[in-house]
């Protein structure tokens, strides 16, 4: 199976957020060679991964070096992932520097399109949602400017909504 197979077998399987799923769908049925990938001028999938610390109420966010913006650890599919899930497990632990993530169960918590500037258009994100072990210590990635944990109230006076919506589904998820 390849990557691509995954994130179709895994789209059609979630349930939530019917339109855009059907566009990430369409996406991919118009791509099949390359709509997974960063070569993908119309737009490529990503995936990411909220790392979240539920006992102490909190989630971890990565001030992205380019974009100058908190928001939740993840990026480029690689051909070394086999799923969705990998990339986005293998972003967050890569972006943390926290071993031991484990995705919440239930596949992914939300789907996120969003514009990008050029050459390509456009990122399909996939988010899932990681919790962080209990002795979690997070390590400023080379693509990140600084990492924070942000007590879930908090999330809305440092991110944009794309990341709000993210911590409310993933706490409706837990």
């Amino acid at each position: 199976m390849t990557l691509h197979d995954d994130a179709v077998l895994v789209l059609k399987d979630y349930e939530g957020q019917a339109e855009l799923r059907q566009t990430y769908l369409d996406h991919l049925s118009a791509h099949p060679e390359d709509g997974m990938w960063k070569a993908c001028t119309d737009g490529h999938l990503t995936a990411s991964a909220l790392v979240i610390d539920p006992p102490r109420g909190r989630v971890l966010l990565t001030l992205h070096k380019k974009l100058q913006m908190w928001l939740q650890m993840g990026g480029h599919c690689e051909p070394g992932d086999l799923t969705l899930a990998d990339a986005a497990l293998r972003e967050a632990t890569e972006e943390s520097g926290i071993p031991g993530l484990t995705l919440l169960p239930g596949g992914p918590v939300r789907l996120d399109l969003h514009p990008i500037p050029g050459p390509c258009t456009r990122h399909f994100d996939t988010q899932y949602a990681a919790l962080a072990p209990a002795d979690a210590v997070a390590a400023i990635s080379d693509e990140s400017l600084d990492l924070r944990w942000f007590p879930y109230d908090e999330v809305a006076d440092v991110a944009d909504e794309s990341v709000v919506r993210l911590v409310e589904a993933t706490r409706a998820r837990l």
